[in-house]
């Protein structure tokens, strides 16, 4: 090893004397193009190594472990006893006692018979029970699934007047929703809904329950004739501009104004009490009785509709994945236990599967009722089958007490549940941290009120990938100084302690170096050489000796890379100066020994572990070139 000892002036504070080893930069050991692949393939697709748990295990345990990895029931079902029962049977009838009025409202907010809501919150409950793997989340129909399904189907098949084709095609799109979310899991891809970004979801989730809320109007005020489109304007047009026709004066109109107020229950009672049906408050009406028939023949896959179902199936598929994700792993951080996304997407997805062809629509975990769970006491998913065996009980025998439920309470209860998704904070927070990501979020929110629900958040998405593609073409590089009294180097604008060392111009780049941005970062460096010697108020190539790129965040690199490194190289022996690199990561180091072996490319004194040995190193020269300039 080389020991250098050196004394560095500078224009602030003195720099302390350094005494140190200077390590030499070693290439990795080379890897075939095979094992580099596999390696990104494991850690891109299985990053959690499910098999791991398989290796030296006997054959027979191997089984149970893998029914146990596809049947997380097992897992915990042996371990469960009366304790756990009765905490269960305590969170699913509360959860049930939302789940009934809220799966009656969200149908109607589909466009979907009320029933519908009710068949949605009983087998999907079971499927998930036993393929999910969160103790908390209660499944079932959720607000901004019902709104984006219902909006998307509607821009070209209408539910009033081809209410079975409106049916089947809702069923085909949960078919392809359910089909999307289990493919993710099973193929690991789950990534892929990390394009919606948390600023997305706020401003998606604001936009969507204000619309949500006033679509509600027309309970509300019984408005007969509404718009079938989503955007703010036609939605206050249908409330501003109604004629004496299309609103109903009802006489008894202060039971329906104070049923919100009170419980489902109790409304229902008022209703049938005063006969308020006859002085037109409007009702559910008479709703079928029994359990979930099937209805895996209603599937549509006529080619008329097919781009329909399966783009209203995408989006209505990656919406409620993420909510029921986000949702899963929000309460296991609150218990302390791990929620596994693949399985969740395999479950979300069969539970789907399953209930389109069960008579019911998109389903997921909905953030209300898994809060109500948790605060319930929820112990297992035992919880959800509690709750989908009260709703089988409802579907049975209670079905015509829903008869005289007015539809205003469903409004209420629907403007209830999407008031919560509104969240002022955190799109305050967002705004004082990142003001790009606000300007995504007001995208989302701006788009979803004035154009649709999947249009703002195409929008939003749009942008979001724009911001992606503007950091990977225009990467961040900052200059770096020395830290007086240590060897750290830091970004001299972050760190006003921060001193320039005079011959030196150190550069970090923070990103990837490829075909995308080797043109800008070229230009780039020659700008920041060209504002240095300004900065410095000498001429040129009489103090600046040596260009420092600091690579340790540069994690990979093309052959385009290497071709502006070798530009840049040229470039630097023009002006007199020399290019040296500090820290080239793994892949980068072994791209540049091909090169080398290819090609002299670039001295191995030139590569250096960290900046304070290239400047240790190499301040002997810059001290020589000084004194022969000033001789």
């Amino acid at each position: 090893m080389e020991h250098t000892q050196t004394s560095m002036s500078n224009t602030g504070p003195q720099c302390v004397e350094i005494d140190m080893e200077v390590h030499k930069v070693v290439p990795p050991p080379p890897k075939s193009t095979f094992q580099k692949l596999k390696n990104r393939l494991k850690e891109t697709l299985f990053p959690d190594d499910p098999l791991r748990q398989f290796k030296g295990q006997p054959l027979k345990k191997k089984w149970i472990l893998g029914a146990q990895y596809i049947f997380p029931i097992l897992q915990w079902g042996p371990n469960y006893n009366l304790k756990l029962l009765k905490s269960d049977i305590i969170s699913g009838l509360t959860i049930a006692s939302l789940a009934i009025p809220q799966g009656i409202s969200y149908a109607k907010l589909a466009n979907l018979p009320p029933i519908i809501g009710l068949y949605s919150s009983f087998v999907p409950p079971l499927v998930y029970a036993v393929l999910g793997s969160s103790r908390d989340l209660a499944v079932g129909p959720v607000s901004i699934a019902s709104l984006i399904l219902g909006s998307m189907l509607r821009e070209e098949v209408s539910p009033a007047q081809e209410p079975l084709l409106f049916l089947q095609l809702a069923f085909t799109s949960t078919f392809f929703a359910g089909i999307f979310q289990a493919s993710l899991g099973i193929l690991r891809l789950g990534f892929i809904i990390d394009f919606l970004s948390k600023a997305i979801l706020i401003g998606f989730m604001a936009g969507a329950a204000i619309i949500v809320s006033l679509q509600q109007l027309k309970s509300l005020l019984g408005i007969v004739h509404f718009t079938n489109q989503m955007g703010i304007v036609p939605v206050m047009s249908s409330v501003f501009h109604r004629t004496d026709e299309s609103l109903r004066k009802p006489k008894l109109f202060w039971v329906s104004a104070g049923a919100p107020l009170t419980s489902v229950i109790l409304s229902t009672l008022l209703v049938f009490a005063f006969k308020a049906q006859n002085h037109g408050i409007s009702i559910i009406g008479k709703l079928q009785e029994g359990l979930n028939p099937l209805s895996w023949n209603m599937l549509s896959f006529q080619r008329s509709h097919l781009g329909l179902v399966v783009r209203t199936g995408l989006i209505t598929g990656i919406i409620s994945l993420t909510e029921g994700i986000a949702v899963g792993r929000t309460f296991a951080a609150i218990r302390d236990y791990q929620v596994d996304g693949n399985k969740e997407m395999m479950a979300i997805g069969l539970m789907n599967i399953v209930g389109s062809c069960t008579s019911c629509y998109i389903t997921t975990g909905a953030f209300s009722r898994s809060a109500v769970n948790h605060n319930a006491g929820a112990k297992t998913a035992v919880s959800n089958i509690v709750m989908a065996v009260t709703v089988m009980v409802t579907l049975l025998f209670l079905m015509p007490l829903f008869c005289y439920t007015p539809n205003v309470v469903l409004g209420a209860i629907i403007i209830t549940a999407v008031v919560g998704l509104i969240d002022v904070p955190a799109a305050y927070l967002v705004w004082k941290i990142d003001r790009f990501d606000f300007f995504v979020l007001v995208s989302a929110f701006l788009g979803v009120i004035f154009i649709s629900a999947q249009g703002g958040l195409a929008i939003a998405v749009g942008i979001s990938i724009f911001k992606i593609l503007l950091q990977i073409t225009r990467p961040k590089t900052v200059m770096l100084g020395n830290i007086p009294g240590t060897d750290i180097y830091r970004n001299l604008h972050h760190y006003k302690e921060a001193r320039r060392i005079p011959g030196f111009l150190i550069l970090s780049i923070e990103a990837p170096v490829n075909f995308a941005n080797t043109t800008y970062l070229n230009e780039r460096i020659s700008r920041w050489i060209e504002e240095y010697e300004v900065e410095e108020e000498v001429a040129k190539q009489s103090n600046l000796h040596y260009v420092i790129l600091d690579m340790s965040a540069v994690s990979a690199i093309d052959t385009s890379g290497l071709s502006f490194i070798k530009d840049v190289k040229k470039a630097m022996e023009k002006r007199g100066l020399e290019l040296v690199l500090v820290n080239p990561l793994g892949e980068v180091m072994e791209k540049l020994q091909r090169a080398n072996k290819a090609h002299e490319f670039m001295a191995m004194d030139s590569l250096f572990l960290t900046v304070g040995e290239a400047v240790a190193s190499l301040s002997f020269t810059v001290k020589g070139r000084t004194s022969s300039n000033n001789v």
